[in-house]
């Protein structure tokens, strides 16, 4: 029996699962869609919206709380700028938490939540997994 399991497993280690949702995460935030399997976008849903939930709050605690859903890359919070090329470009997850707290933030202001949707696509062909969309409502595509 599984009582108070609550989330998948997803075939992975617990550390391995969170480092999936965070890359998940990070490439749904940057590109408002994202192509997976129905189980992992079930499993991404919840934890989106509380990253988009603590970017409407908008004050440091909640940002310092919310690049823990994202992965930071190589250069993170604390490079040395010394070392850093001149004029390479921020990483993957701290671009994500900008954009989350300047665009996702300021459009989703008003709702109270649900601010992603997830729609089937079919079985893949190659093993049969269900695929499934995710994606931002009221985009502007």
């Amino acid at each position: 029996m599984r009582h108070l399991n609550a989330h998948r497993k997803l075939g992975r280690t617990s550390s391995h699962r969170k480092s999936l949702l965070r890359n998940l995460a990070t490439s749904l935030v940057l590109n408002e869609r994202l192509i997976t399997t129905l189980q992992k976008a079930k499993e991404l849903r919840p934890f989106v919206e509380r990253a988009v939930t603590l970017g409407k709050r908008g004050d440091l605690h909640a940002r310092r709380l919310a690049a823990g859903y994202f992965h930071a890359g190589n250069q993170g919070w604390n490079a040395n700028p010394k070392r850093l090329k001149h004029g390479s470009e921020r990483t993957a997850g701290i671009a994500a938490l900008a954009k989350l707290f300047d665009v996702l933030a300021a459009r989703y202001s008003e709702r109270k939540g649900g601010y992603t949707r997830i729609l089937k696509l079919g079985s893949r062909r190659g093993d049969g997994a269900e695929l499934a969309v995710i994606e931002f409502v009221d985009t502007e595509r």
